[in-house]
C-alpha cells in the first residue's frame, strides 16, 4: 500500500490554490505515486475566506494561525505560499519543527534572509525546495539538455523577458506586491526571480549585472479605501545587462507595464552551433535552429515537446496532446514528494534553498546596481 503524506498549506489565494490543486491531482497521473498527499490543514487570516478555501480545495480543517500548521502532527509538508515577508521566519520555524518545506519565490526578502534559510535547511533532516515551477516545463528541461549536452556548442548569449500588463491602470489598488516592506522588490523579485532561475538552471551562475529600474506610477488608491492614496515603494520595471561565469553575456527584463502582454515569459539562447527559444505562452513548443544541413532548407524548426520521450509526457496524455500551466505544479510536487519518500536530492532538477539564496544574491545586486548606477560583480 502507498503511504500517505500530510500537507499543510499557508495561503489560499493564487499560489495556494495552484499548489493545492497540484497535491490533490498528482496521484491521478503519477500512479503509483511515491506517497498520496493528504490535504490536512490550510491557513489564512480571514476566517470566512479560509473556511471556504478549505471546503473548495478539500482540506480537512483550517486555521487563522500559521503556527497551528507547523505544530500539527498530521502535517509533514509545509507549503509556504505567503507574501514574501513571511517566507523567512515561517519556513525556518517549519524546518526546525522537522517539516519538509516548499517555499514560494523569491526565497527571502534579501540574500541575508535567504542564506539563513539555506543554512537552516542544511542543518535540518528534511527536504526544502523553492517553488520555481518553470523548471518543470518539459520544453524548458529539453532546452537545458540541449545546452548541457553541448548541442549548441559554446554559448554566446542569453536574453530573457518576463512581461505582464496588470498594473497599467493607475487606479489599480495598492496591493502588497507594491509595498517594499511586504514584497521587497517589484518585478525584480516577482518576475525577474523566475528568469534569473531559468538562466541559472540552464547556463549556470551570473557573474555581474548592470541594471536600470523605473517607476511609472508613484501613488495608487488604498485597497480598502479608494478615496485615499498610498505610495508605491517598489519599481515598476527593470532592464539589466548580465555576464555569466561561463562567458556568455545577456539581458534580463521584467515589467508589469507591458501593454498586451499577459504572462510573457520568454528566453532565447544563441550558441556557436545553434539557438533555442522558449515562450511560456506556447509552453509545449521549443524553437530550435541548428547550422548543420542544406543551406536551402536552413531555418528555425518548432519542436512540439509532447512525445513520450520528452520529460513527464508519458505520465499524462498520448503524443501530441498538450500540457497546461497547472501541470508544472503537479510535476513540481511529484518531484518534492519523490525526493522525500525515496531520499533523493532536490537538485539539480528542483530548486534547492541554495539555488534560492543564489537567486536572492542576484536580486540584491540588481537593486544595488540600479540604485548606485554601476556594474555590480556577484559574490556568493
Amino acid at each position: 500500500m502507498t503511504d500517505k503524506i500530510g500537507v499543510g498549506m499557508l495561503g489560499y489565494s493564487f499560489m495556494g490554490r495552484a499548489h493545492s490543486y497540484a497535491f490533490k491531482n498528482m496521484p491521478h497521473f503519477f500512479s503509483p505515486p511515491p506517497a498520496i498527499p493528504e490535504l490536512v490543514s490550510i491557513y489564512g487570516r480571514n476566517v470566512s475566506n479560509v473556511k471556504l478555501a478549505a471546503e473548495n480545495y478539500g482540506f480537512r480543517r483550517f486555521t487563522t494561525d500559521w503556527r497551528n500548521i507547523i505544530s500539527d502532527g498530521d502535517v509533514h509538508i509545509v507549503d509556504n505560499c505567503l507574501p514574501n515577508y513571511m517566507h523567512h521566519k515561517v519556513s525556518i520555524e517549519a524546518i526546525e519543527h522537522g517539516k519538509h518545506v516548499l517555499c514560494e519565490k523569491p526565497l527571502g526578502m534579501n540574500a541575508a534572509e535567504a542564506k539563513e534559510m539555506w543554512e537552516t535547511a542544511k542543518k535540518g533532516k528534511v527536504k526544502a525546495m523553492v517553488a520555481f515551477n518553470y523548471r518543470f516545463v518539459p520544453a524548458v528541461i529539453l532546452a537545458r539538455e540541449l545546452v548541457k549536452t553541448g548541442k549548441l556548442g559554446r554559448i554566446y548569449h542569453f536574453r530573457a523577458r518576463y512581461l505582464q500588463q496588470w498594473l497599467i491602470d493607475p487606479n489599480f489598488p495598492l496591493v502588497w506586491r507594491l509595498d517594499k516592506d511586504k514584497a521587497g522588490t517589484g518585478p525584480i523579485g516577482d518576475l525577474g526571480s523566475h528568469i534569473i532561475d531559468l538562466a541559472h538552471f540552464i547556463l549556470g551562475d551570473i557573474r555581474s549585472v548592470y541594471a536600470v529600474i523605473k517607476n511609472f506610477i508613484d501613488e495608487r488608491p488604498l485597497p480598502y479605501n479608494s478615496t485615499k492614496m498610498g505610495k508605491v515603494t517598489v519599481e515598476d520595471a527593470f532592464v539589466a545587462v548580465v555576464e555569466f561565469y561561463q562567458g556568455a553575456i545577456g539581458t534580463l527584463e521584467a515589467s508589469r507595464f507591458a501593454t498586451g502582454r499577459m504572462n510573457y515569459n520568454n528566453f532565447e539562447i544563441n550558441g556557436e552551433n545553434g539557438s533555442i527559444e522558449f515562450n511560456l505562452e506556447r509552453m509545449n513548443e521549443l524553437k530550435y535552429f541548428i547550422k548543420e544541413g542544406d543551406e536551402k532548407t536552413h531555418g528555425w524548426s518548432n519542436i512540439l515537446v509532447t512525445e513520450k520521450v520528452h520529460p513527464y509526457i508519458a505520465k499524462y496524455w498520448p503524443s501530441g496532446h498538450i500540457l497546461g500551466w497547472d501541470h508544472t505544479f503537479i510535476n513540481e510536487v511529484y518531484h518534492l514528494i519523490d525526493a522525500i519518500v525515496d531520499e533523493k536530492d532536490i537538485g539539480p532538477l528542483g530548486a534547492t534553498f541554495e539555488d534560492g539564496y543564489r537567486n536572492n544574491v542576484i536580486l540584491d545586486a540588481l537593486v544595488e546596481s540600479a540604485t548606485e548606477g554601476k556594474k555590480v560583480n556577484i559574490h556568493y
